[in-house]
């Protein structure tokens, strides 16, 4: 008799063969690449210390970024490269998913090879250069047959190294569109659900561990010029890349990209959605995780074909507005712009708002005598601010900040859900909670009031890309949605997925919130 497997284990083990394929070949295109840029230019600097020295200079300072700001960068470079290309010769390069990654992890990938390249290479012999010389070879030939083979070790030394840092680096490439193992990381942090986070670096690390070991047989190889180890360690490592990427080549029936930003209420939307499109037959992919800014533009742009935002979020970030209409209002107006400016189709409210509040502890601030954020600005010196990665960069919290004088004693940014973690270990004091976050009555949180109403309203509202808003199984399987959701039903599927270590995925507390909803089948 057999133990019950955990329902996480199951849904990791599912998308396994997706993530890990996507992983591979995003590492290994990086990894290429950096190898066909990395020794050109470590043969062309040797020698030449005023080329030598520039270009490790520049390298080593690539390094020096953190991995998720260089892949962030590359965001706004391909969209202003997209912007200048349109007009001319009617081409989109797309500024998610595959190409930022692979620029960013091939630029990363670098340093190690060409500073392995440019020793290994500086270190022949100049006698066995100059013997080889003198029986007529060329300079050419000499790299090829002589100096290459002297300097491969060192080389593969340096190719290892990279290959290890692109692997543990590529995970990153989630944030940006691209799925990896990273998914399970990025999406487990969210959701507290530590076998996913678990499950997720233990693939990594495995995969790197195994690539460093084939690339070290390989490394033996050219150090004792013994074909057959190089072939033993060459054979796996091509064998195993082709079994990892080739499912990924096999042709796919059209499909519906649904994005997601980086909490948890948007997953479970996101797979609603899905479940959506699902029950009608269609095909679905997922980008999750993505920022306010960037899923915006992917929708706009095409890149992804729905997913749900807050009318406060496009109101103020997207469309620059600082002031504070009535909701029906700004529904509307929202609504004509979106259409007029992008092509972007507003589906509708879901039915429930998901408002920016700042939540304290109910005893605290039962003893501090603070019931709205105007009783708050006397103490914001005394105190911390817990938020979100985004809500310290939002012009939100800069209206709030402005209309009510706030400053506090110190402002720190968390993940989501650390964020609730601090306000329960007493880390902070107050936090910039979602008005819709099932935790808020669970950890017994009190929502100060907005008596000046600085926050415009956060109604949830599906937005469908240009080509989608006429699409019919889009309409189809999402105009059951609209209206359907309220905020308790929210909160109940959000604190499903919040509590007890995350042992409910997204998934089922989609199914769940379409059940209690009464959705009706598309």
């Amino acid at each position: 008799m057999g133990f019950p497997m955990d329902e996480r284990l199951i849904s990791a083990a599912r998308v396994l063969p997706d993530y890990l394929g996507q992983h591979v070949l995003l590492s290994a295109s990086a990894l290429a690449l950096g190898v066909v840029l990395s020794l050109p230019l470590a043969v062309a600097a040797v020698g030449r210390p005023r080329l030598r020295w520039p270009l490790l200079a520049i390298a080593s300072a690539i390094q020096t970024i953190p991995g998720l700001a260089l892949l962030a960068l590359f965001y706004p470079l391909l969209l202003a490269l997209s912007a200048l290309l349109k007009p001319a010769l009617d081409l989109s390069v797309p500024a998610l998913g595959f190409l930022p990654a692979l620029l960013a992890l091939t630029l990363y990938s670098m340093l190690p090879i060409l500073r392995n390249g440019i020793t290994g290479l500086s270190g022949v012999d100049p006698a066995v250069t100059e013997a080889a010389k003198g029986v007529g070879m060329t300079s050419r030939q000499c790299l090829v047959r002589v100096e290459a083979p002297l300097a491969a070790p060192v080389i593969m030394a340096g190719i290892r190294n990279s290959a290890v840092w692109t692997i543990g680096a590529a995970t990153l490439a989630t944030t940006v569109g691209q799925t990896t193992l990273g998914n399970y990381i990025f999406s487990g942090l969210q959701t507290e659900n530590w076998i996913f986070v678990l499950f997720g670096s233990v693939a990594a690390a495995l995969l790197a561990l195994v690539v460093d070991q084939l690339l070290g047989v390989i490394e033996a190889g050219a150090a004792r010029r013994d074909p057959r180890r190089i072939l033993a360690g060459l054979a796996p490592l091509t064998i195993g890349t082709a079994v990892a990427i080739v499912p990924l080549t096999a042709g796919k029936p059209a499909t519906y990209m649904i994005g997601s930003k980086n909490f948890s209420e948007q997953f479970i939307l996101s797979e609603l959605i899905g479940q959506q499109l699902q029950a009608l037959g269609a095909v679905v992919e997922r980008k999750d995780g993505l920022g306010s800014a960037v899923i915006f533009r992917a929708l706009a742009s095409g890149e992804l074909d729905a997913y749900v935002d807050y009318s406060g979020t496009l109101w103020a970030n997207v469309m620059g507005r600082r002031d504070t209409p009535a909701r029906e209002v700004m529904l509307s107006e929202l609504t004509r712009w979106m259409r007029e400016r992008y092509g972007v189709t507003v589906l509708g409210s879901l039915g429930f708002e998901n408002a920016y509040v700042l939540a304290m502890k109910r005893e605290r601030a039962a003893a501090l005598g603070i019931v709205s954020i105007a009783d708050l600005a006397p103490h914001a010196p005394r105190l911390t601010l817990g938020s979100d990665l985004e809500f310290l960069s939002r012009p939100e919290w800069t209206a709030l900040k402005h209309a009510y004088g706030l400053a506090f004693r110190a402002e720190r940014a968390f993940n989501p859900t650390f964020m609730y973690r601090a306000i329960e270990s007493g880390a902070a004091d107050v936090i910039s909670a979602f008005s819709s976050d099932g935790r808020i009555a669970a950890q017994n949180l009190l929502v100060l009031t907005d008596p000046k109403q600085t926050v415009p309203s956060y109604d949830a509202v599906v937005l469908l890309s240009p080509a989608r808003g006429v699409d019919p199984v889009m309409r189809r399987a999402l105009d059951p949605l609209i209206g359907a959701i309220t905020v308790e039903r929210m909160r109940e599927a959000n604190l499903m997925v919040d509590r007890d270590q995350g042992k409910v995925l997204p998934g089922q507390a989609a199914r769940y919130l379409a059940d209690v909803s009464r959705l009706a089948p598309p």
